[in-house]
């Protein structure tokens, strides 16, 4: 018997100059987290500077990897395959024939994309989990680089030039004089990358990636998620010059770095240095998303696109684990006058941490708190920097009165300022004390209202109500105290 699928799946297979992957994403989601996700190591554009025609012995593997892809998208009754093509195809001069064969062998449709779309892609795979992005994305690959700024939600000028980590590894060898004149070369051509100037550079790519986990082990950092990951890019650089110089043996040691990509680090590290000293961003960030994500994006019906991704998932993890899913937009409301003058950034992870409040009810009471802590910390956010996950995740520990001394809670901790660990403290008991009053229930928590007035701090119940005829609490106290509140008032009304 065939079990109809919540899900509505799209796949995507992305042809590239070192591999090809498939990704399968519920196509019924905001946020393009993989049902399935393979990859074949084919090195099509291998040999290409010699010959200008792609690697024979990659395109027998292409050919049968994109077969055994095809086939199991159909086996998943995909609504959608989308298969892409990028550099070593675009460019090769046997190109056309090998897509030619890949339809004809497997009945599909290929789309070769030019490098303006394909640097058009990458920009918006960023879009699509921070659409607020401000500054210059960089898209690492075998073959090329693509390089766009990005503001306002949308994509601007782009370029693709022929840097990618094989192409130049053919190139200059093991020469780094040479490497290094051929990455100038090409960069000056582009006088627009000066606006990346004191903003952000968003650091796409497998080899980039290698290097934000060499970053992470280097700092001590207390989170080792990707996504995100930003440091200040003058630091950037000092760990960049120690991948440059270290030995391969060295590099591998370093947890999550693949074997496979250490050959090729210190250059993707010499043409990281060079983007960076071409843009001069105030912040450095890597982002997981990419192409592919950019044509998950890029489908998305309206309805889901305008979506905020944060909000998003966290409605998705209260629909389906919290008692009273409705409560989240109450307890963002309810608690609002203890935030005069929030910013909408903090009120975003404020209301984030609203949502899935309630999401971890039925983990062992014992173990609550820091379970709950962990789960944020390591969820499948999209676009989320590691200090607004440590604020998310922070303010539920603190609503299930979690131990700051805990270890696990240090991570966070180490992430936050003073100014942001009071809002969690203040967020997460504001949660406790608006649970403990309502029992988790949708509708009663409109009828109470918090007031911080000064060195004040007044809750008011309905006196006809009771419901609201609770004893021995100590959390509104403990919610006075966090917000340095001397007088409280528990008034009934």
């Amino acid at each position: 018997m065939k079990i109809k699928r919540r899900q509505e799946p799209v796949g995507i297979v992305d042809i590239g100059s070192n591999s090809i992957r498939l990704c399968v994403y519920d196509g019924a989601s905001r946020v393009p987290v993989p049902l399935f996700n393979e990859k074949a190591v084919c090195a099509l554009g291998e040999g290409m500077g010699a010959t200008g025609r792609l690697n024979p012995a990659g395109i027998e593997m292409a050919l049968a990897a994109v077969g055994r892809f095809v086939a199991l998208s159909r086996a998943m009754d995909c609504e959608r395959l989308d298969i892409l093509a990028t550099a070593a195809v675009r460019d090769a001069a046997d190109g056309p024939d090998f897509v030619a064969e890949l339809q004809r062998r497997h009945n599909v449709q290929v789309k070769v994309l030019s490098g303006g779309q394909e640097a058009k892609l990458a920009a918006t795979g960023v879009l699509c989990g921070t659409p607020d992005a401000d500054g210059i994305v960089a898209d690492l690959g075998g073959g090329s680089l693509e390089l766009v700024t990005v503001q306002d939600g949308q994509f601007g000028q782009h370029v693709t030039l022929p840097l990618g980590v094989l192409r130049m590894a053919e190139a200059a060898g093991e020469d780094r004089g040479r490497a290094a004149e051929l990455i100038d070369a090409h960069l000056a051509g582009v006088p627009w990358l000066k606006q990346g100037r004191g903003r952000t550079l968003y650091a796409v790519g497998g080899a980039w990636r290698a290097i934000a986990r060499v970053c992470i082990a280097q700092i001590h950092h207390p989170l080792t998620v990707l996504d995100n990951f930003a440091l200040d890019p003058r630091e950037a650089q000092h760990i960049i010059e120690l991948v440059s110089t270290q030995s391969r043996r060295s590099i591998a040691m370093v947890p999550g770095v693949s074997k496979k990509r250490v050959a090729n680090l210190p250059l993707a590290a010499l043409l990281l240095d060079k983007v960076i000293r071409a843009t001069q961003p105030q912040r450095l960030a890597f982002s997981i998303y990419g192409m592919r994500e950019g044509q998950f994006y890029r489908r998305l019906p309206d309805r889901l696109r305008t979506q905020d991704p944060l909000l998003w998932v966290c409605r998705q993890l209260s629909l389906t684990n919290a008692r009273f899913p409705e409560h989240g937009d109450e307890l963002m409301a309810w608690m609002a006058p203890l935030f005069p003058g929030e910013t909408r950034h903090d009120a975003r992870l404020r209301h984030a941490a609203c949502l899935v409040s309630d999401s971890f009810w039925n983990e062992h009471p014992d173990y609550r708190a820091i379970q709950s802590f962990l789960r944020i910390m390591r969820l499948p956010f999209m676009g989320v920097p590691h200090r607004d996950r440590a604020a998310i995740a922070f303010t539920v520990f603190n609503r299930y009165q979690g131990d700051e001394d805990h270890p696990q809670a240090q991570m966070a901790i180490q992430l936050l300022d003073d100014a942001d660990l009071k809002r969690c403290r203040v967020a997460g008991t504001a949660l406790r004390l608006a649970h403990t009053l309502t029992g988790g229930a949708p509708n009663l928590l409109r009828e109470t209202r918090l007031i911080a007035d000064h060195n004040d701090l007044v809750l008011e119940v309905p006196a006809a109500n009771p419901a609201f005829a609770l004893e021995n609490d100590r959390t509104f106290d403990r919610l006075a105290k966090a917000l340095e509140c001397d007088n409280l008032v528990f008034r009934r009304v």
